[in-house]
């Protein structure tokens, strides 16, 4: 498995922007998908952004036009860029590396590497 850090939660209020960061080491991050998952309180953990290897993004409906998901292959780090945030959005967000390389994939159970999770918590 590989090793991920995520950094940059914290609290905001509604409309707000944050960033979140992802290091990942024990991998060869450039030939992974990536991908930010998230879990409200009371709820089950979701998708909420992904980025194959090969740059091509894809996001849940609800953060569509507001959050954008990127990669910096040379730094082995991915990043969620989250715009015009709700008190909805509010959660402990992970990264997420799936065991097998080079596929496309949003579902859970195909990622095997976690982080450690950071809250974010937006005001209204």
């Amino acid at each position: 498995q590989a090793r991920l850090v995520e950094s940059g939660g914290g609290l905001v209020q509604a409309g707000s922007s944050l960033r979140l960061s992802c290091v990942v080491s024990g991998r060869t991050f450039s030939d992974y998908t990536m991908a930010w998952f998230r879990q409200a309180p009371g709820k089950e953990r979701e998708f909420v952004a992904g980025i194959s290897w090969i740059d091509s993004a894809h996001y849940t409906d609800s953060v569509k036009g507001r959050f954008t998901i990127s990669r910096d292959n040379a730094k082995n780090t991915m990043y969620l860029q989250m715009n015009s945030l709700k008190p909805e959005d509010t959660g402990v967000y992970y990264c997420a590396a799936p065991r097998t390389p080079r596929i496309a994939t949003v579902q859970e159970t195909d990622f095997d590497s976690w982080g450690q999770g950071t809250q974010v918590t937006v005001s209204s």
